[in-house]
């Protein structure tokens, strides 16, 4: 399966995901990419739409290549795996975890400039990404929600291969995945358009939807 976008991918993910409109769930996307994949599960379940924010720890030849990922409350999660066989030395994990920890900071300024975060203690929560490849990220999201409260995890991606969608069934209550590919390639193989987004479009497409949501939620005046 291939998507134009990943906004047709949220589309065609949401209905994967409907059985979960009741629960009205939290749909918190990935940054940057993972974003308006969310976006569109949250306009098509009819509910709330935010990010949460982490950062892949990638092997510094390979940064594609996630040997971990830190999330923005503190916490970090390891692949030894990819440790081990890039021999990666605790120096060089720690510097680039500095790193990271810098652009996770200006992220949180920048696509949080109003400071507002959706509370994620007692709710569902779907986690949403454009693909997993090694699942860092997804599972240091996972370790996020749980930490806050969340009262049901759901990891929900349109591509991941097999052995990262059963890794993450160890850490979230449910993964829902559209397609595992054993001979899986890059997330990117699945999109005709797989462009880098901006922070701009991050922050519009989370304006855009709290906009919707704030005037279906507004009373009517006329009633």
């Amino acid at each position: 399966m291939t998507f134009t976008d990943r906004a047709e991918a949220g589309r065609t993910l949401a209905k994967s995901l409907d059985y979960l409109r009741e629960a009205r769930p939290l749909v918190l996307g990935l940054p940057r990419g993972g974003v308006p994949v969310a976006a569109q599960v949250a306009s098509e379940l009819g509910t709330d739409l935010d990010i949460v924010l982490v950062r892949k720890l990638g092997v510094p030849w390979q940064p594609e290549l996630a040997m971990g990922a830190i999330s923005e409350d503190g916490g970090r999660v390891l692949n030894p795996d990819v440790v081990h066989h890039a021999r990666i030395s605790r120096i060089t994990l720690e510097d680039i975890e500095v790193q990271e920890r810098i652009e996770l900071e200006r992220r949180s300024r920048v696509l949080r400039a109003d400071g507002r975060r959706i509370a994620i203690d007692g709710r569902t929560v779907v986690i949403v990404d454009d693909g997993v490849a090694t699942g860092a990220t997804a599972i240091a999201a996972c370790a996020l929600a749980r930490a806050e409260g969340a009262r049901w995890i759901v990891v929900a991606v349109p591509i991941g291969p097999p052995e990262v969608v059963r890794r993450l069934g160890a850490v979230a209550d449910e993964v829902v995945c559209l397609v595992s590919p054993a001979d899986m390639g890059g997330v990117g193989a699945a999109y005709d358009d797989f462009h880098q987004l901006a922070d701009r479009e991050v922050t519009d497409l989370l304006d855009e939807h709290r906009t919707i949501r704030g005037k279906l939620d507004r009373p009517n005046s006329d009633s």
